[in-house]
């Protein structure tokens, strides 16, 4: 007959923290939020970890360049989506790696018959006010000028003027040869007071930009993430039919670490996607699989070999796995039996394999429940989709701000290789649907908020890193009764929006 577990499955809201002994040491500027990535022996160092605990969704919706260098500037890692070409997921990892060293290729380029109008349309949907002016409107033409804020007043100006009118150009812009260091071109940036400086070759085509914002945006995030060459880390989701094609490309493009996209990892699929990486690369390429929500599945990924291990199924904001197939557990009982096998298998093996908790938050404490609970690191895709840095249209809807938002499962994403069980090559039925979320604004202000939170509770529990937090951590299940307790209640509350 059927195996039936004899608890129920449960979720993050019926969980609380009960809290523990805090010393005159612990507080939240003490705290420490470092965690391993990949899996370790004992008694040595992991050679990826994070300086927070949290990674973006392999979603179109959330993670492609922009919001991975965002996340990385926080010390987090972001999965680039693998339900695209695999030049393109390529470039994409590409404009990453090439953007941390001070280095970036522009993003903003036009010719001088380009018109004012075409600056602002380019400004519009880059954010980016520095235009890179070459003879062919690329990247890595040769340059001919430059066109900053200062060069062009929109009310004086008719839109239709050329770009050859008003840019400055190349015969009074500063630039720098191509074998200038970072540290040398961040003095001349300082010492001629500019504001970007083009790097080019000896026959004048733009290899790169340098910008003072990215030198002051370094002394502002001190847990940046960063490789051996001091370029944001970054990682890639792919699937178990186009890893042998997609997987050398990602690497060619320099992928730190990659990570099977499934909604369902206890599979042969993902042992052999594993095992061809082995064979192929031995433990020099990194990669995570899942998802799993029970110790078999957890032993049966760590044994094939991942690097580390995602856990959940069905606990997505925008997945409707378990209306649709019945399949699923509650993210908490998920976390908590991973764990335990997680700490069996460092028992048996002296190998370490972290866990990610993948799905079922909602606020920002279920991620402190999630690590007390015994996971390494949080992946979060509709947190990160609220983003300016996410790469999905804002939109007024009813008068207030919103970000679209679609699952893998969705008919607009039609990622089947996300749901591929070895059969047709087509999404039968919808695992995910297609929303809105409500826009909240910068992944940097948000995600330091959400850490200050973190940061807070940890110390209420006397602990002041991701593992005494794991050890220290007394949890309590909540009853319906006391979750409304836990909110305002019995009060009637004012209306602050005119104060």
């Amino acid at each position: 007959m059927a195996f039936y577990f004899d608890t129920p499955s449960r979720t993050f809201s019926e969980y609380l923290l009960v809290p523990g002994y805090s010393s005159a040491e612990c507080i939240p500027a003490n705290v420490s939020l470092e965690t391993p990535v990949v899996k370790f022996k004992k008694g040595e160092e992991p050679t990826i970890k994070m300086n927070i605990p949290l990674v973006s969704a392999v979603m179109q919706a959330v993670s492609d360049d922009r919001m991975a260098v965002a996340l990385a500037k926080e010390g987090g890692i972001s999965f680039i989506y693998g339900s695209q070409t695999i030049e393109n997921q390529a470039a994409m990892i590409a404009k990453v790696k090439a953007h941390k060293a001070g280095f970036v290729i522009s993003d903003s380029n036009l010719t001088p018959e380009n018109t004012l109008q075409d600056i602002l349309d380019l400004k519009a949907k880059t954010g980016h006010s520095t235009v890179a002016i070459t003879d062919d409107g690329t990247s890595h033409g040769k340059l001919l000028g430059i066109v900053a804020s200062r060069d062009y007043r929109v009310s004086r100006m008719d839109p239709d003027t050329k770009v050859r009118e008003f840019m400055t150009p190349i015969e009074k812009v500063v630039f720098a040869p191509k074998d200038v260091t970072l540290k040398e071109a961040n003095n001349i940036i300082w010492d001629n007071k500019l504001n970007s400086l083009p790097v080019l070759d000896d026959e004048g085509k733009l290899l790169h930009m340098v910008f003072r914002k990215d030198y002051d945006s370094h002394k502002e995030n001190p847990n940046e993430l960063h490789d051996s060459k001091k370029r944001y880390v970054v990682g890639a989701g792919i699937n178990t039919r186009d890893y042998e094609e997609r997987i050398p490309a990602l690497l060619e493009a320099g992928v730190d670490i990659l990570c099977i996209d499934s909604s369902e990892g206890y599979s042969e699929w993902q042992s052999r996607t594993i095992a061809w990486v082995r064979e192929k690369y031995g433990d020099t390429v990194k990669i995570g699989a899942g998802n799993v929500v029970d110790r078999e599945g957890f032993r049966f990924l760590a044994e094939a070999g991942a690097d580390f291990v995602k856990v959940g199924i069905g606990g997505g904001s925008i997945c409707i796995t378990r209306e649709q197939k019945g399949i699923g557990r509650g993210q908490a009982t998920s976390v908590i039996d991973v764990a335990k096998a997680r700490d069996e298998y460092f028992e048996e093996t002296g190998i370490y394999v972290p866990i990610c908790s993948d799905g079922g938050i909602v606020y920002d404490h279920h991620i402190t429940l999630a690590l007390a609970m015994g996971s390494d690191f949080i992946m979060l895709g509709r947190y990160f989709s609220r983003f300016d840095e996410s790469p999905t249209n804002k939109v007024n809807i009813n008068g207030a701000y919103m970000k679209e938002y679609w699952g893998e499962g969705s008919a607009r994403a039609r990622n089947w290789q996300r749901y591929d069980l070895g059969g047709d090559k087509k999404l039968s039925f919808e695992e995910g649907v297609d929303s809105y979320v409500p826009y909240a604004g910068s992944l940097k202000d948000n995600v330091n908020l959400t850490l200050s939170k973190v940061r807070s509770t940890m110390c209420n529990c006397g602990a002041l890193s991701i593992p005494e937090l794991q050890k220290k951590a007394k949890l309590t299940l909540v009853s319906s009764t006391s979750i409304v307790e836990g909110g305002a209640h019995d009060v009637l509350l004012k209306d602050n929006k005119n104060l």
